[in-house]
């Protein structure tokens, strides 16, 4: 029988002691104790070399491990992560990766393991989840197809201040192209940093947003006087569908590692918060790798539009519609009567197309709706913007 393990050593003790006394051969003795000759040398060998100590279990890991890591990668591993507290063994690894490309790093699992041995991982609560939806972004195929525009939510600094960035994203290559705190959450305010950010960077063909002010209104069309100038601009506004904050769900995920990064907590001051948030935007576009985008970083993948602005707002022109002003109140007068249409498209032309039913209103890309026996304007339940 081999040996008792609630007993080791007393039973390791009795067969060196045997072997000593050579009153039977080593075989014999070796099958008295139900060990095999192999197992009798170790222990024999040991406890000539090590004396009692040497009959002690020793542990069974290796004494080299070719593949651990040198304290010189688990430094700048832990570096990385103390810079950038919200990126995962993921974007760490890819972004060692660029930096030093000839540096054989560990896999992500070990770099995980490495942040949970020294206190680096918060583990999340698991939650249940809508299946993710990505018909919004079904045209989204190149870079400045679609542009997302929002404001991240308000906050106060340490000072008391308000702070309301807003954010403008590529939705193909996730390049922020703008991360502004406004005063004020107007088209007055709006509209100068969408028209610097197209002389930078050129026309997107559509610009996502939700349905709040300034982007849109309860008008016809859902169009406000921000996206009327989109248009003349030649840009589509487009919107996501109430209450469905997933159709814009890149730019939403973007919001979250702002907030993580920028501003939690807050900067002591507003001079500060701004000095974050153009920090934020620089380490996003060119240092945070991105898995969607196979770990490369945004400014990888962005390319300046070929649309390029000239700051000129050209009114929308039509072809075989019938062409009607809109007037100061908001209507337009058709087969003798005042058709009441948006107080946002006041002096600016609609087309009309006639039907057996009625006339089909549109301004530029954007159908309005249809005027049934020439007295008010019916609005489509849900119209998709797009030519």
């Amino acid at each position: 029988m081999g040996w008792r393990e609630t007993c080791a050593m007393e039973e390791r003790m009795r067969f060196i002691l045997a072997v000593r006394k050579q009153e039977e051969s080593f075989a014999a003795i070796c099958r008295q104790f139900g060990v095999s000759r192999r197992i009798g040398y170790k222990w024999l060998g040991r406890f000539e070399e090590e004396g009692v100590r040497g009959l002690e279990d020793r542990s069974r890991a290796p004494l080299h491990h070719p593949r651990a890591m040198t304290q010189k990668v688990v430094d700048r591993c832990l570096d990385v992560r103390r810079a950038h507290p919200s990126w995962g063994p993921l974007k760490v690894r890819a972004y060692l990766e660029r930096k030093a490309p000839a540096t054989v790093w560990p896999a992500a699992s070990s770099i995980g393991e490495l942040f949970d041995r020294e206190g680096l991982t918060v583990k999340r609560k698991l939650r249940r989840r809508s299946p993710p939806s990505s018909a919004p972004f079904a045209d989204c195929a190149a870079a400045n197809d679609v542009w997302c525009i929002d404001f991240k939510g308000w906050f106060l600094t340490g000072d008391g201040k308000r702070c309301e960035p807003l954010t403008i994203t590529d939705a193909y290559s996730r390049y922020l192209l703008r991360c502004q705190a406004l005063p004020r959450t107007d088209t007055e305010h709006v509209w100068p940093v969408l028209e610097a950010a197209f002389r930078e960077f050129g026309l997107p063909r559509y610009l996502r947003s939700d349905n709040g002010a300034p982007f849109a209104s309860r008008g016809a069309g859902g169009l406000s006087k921000l996206s009327v100038k989109l248009i003349k601009a030649g840009v589509t506004p487009e919107r996501i569908a109430p209450g469905k904050p997933q159709q814009n769900g890149r730019h939403e995920r973007m919001h979250l590692t702002l907030l993580q990064d920028a501003a939690s907590p807050p900067a002591s001051n507003m001079r500060e918060q701004l000095k974050r948030l153009r920090r934020f935007q620089r380490e996003y576009n060119e240092e945070r790798p991105h898995q969607a985008l196979d770990d490369a970083t945004p400014a990888d993948r962005y390319q300046l539009s070929p649309r390029r602005f000239d700051g000129i707002l050209r009114t929308p022109e039509y072809i075989d519609r019938k062409v009607r002003m809109v007037r100061g109140n908001g209507t337009i007068k058709l087969e003798g009567k005042l058709v009441f249409i948006s107080q946002a498209l006041v002096g600016e032309p609609v087309g009309l197309l006639e039907h057996e039913d009625g006339w089909a209103v549109r301004y530029g890309p954007i159908e309005l709706g249809k005027i049934v026996r020439g007295e008010r304007l019916q609005r489509p339940r849900r119209t998709r913007c797009g030519p």
